[in-house]
């Protein structure tokens, strides 16, 4: 018999929320990271040890399943979603897509051009 492992109640909103906000696919996720952190150093062995943050944290958990969350990946899903919902209310007048308020959005695995 196959023991089902029960997700916190909390944790399965979070888990919801993070996923419909963080709309990006990884591996676009992880090509932008790389790009913002390009620079003379960009590149050395491990090149996602250069991947801005917290981007770098979204990514290993958008890797990972429900069950196998870390209190740490709970933490870090919290200030994404949190984040994210700050910048798309602060979205600059006129409804215009600014560069820097998009980039900042992307940084977090959001993208305001993506239809859901």
């Amino acid at each position: 018999m196959v023991r089902e492992q029960r997700v916190d109640p909390e944790v399965e909103v979070i888990w919801e929320d993070f996923h419909a906000l963080v709309n990006v696919p990884s591996e676009q996720l992880r090509r932008w990271l790389l790009t913002r952190g390009s620079g003379e150093e960009a590149f050395g062995p491990d090149p996602d040890l250069n991947l801005p943050e917290p981007g770098r944290h979204i990514l290993r958990v958008l890797g990972k399943r429900k069950v196998d969350l870390t209190r740490e990946d709970i933490e870090v899903m919290q200030e994404a979603i949190d984040r994210i919902r700050s910048l798309i209310d602060a979205r600059p007048s006129g409804g215009n897509v600014d560069n820097e308020w998009r980039h900042s959005l992307l940084d977090l695995g959001h993208d305001v051009l993506i239809e859901r």
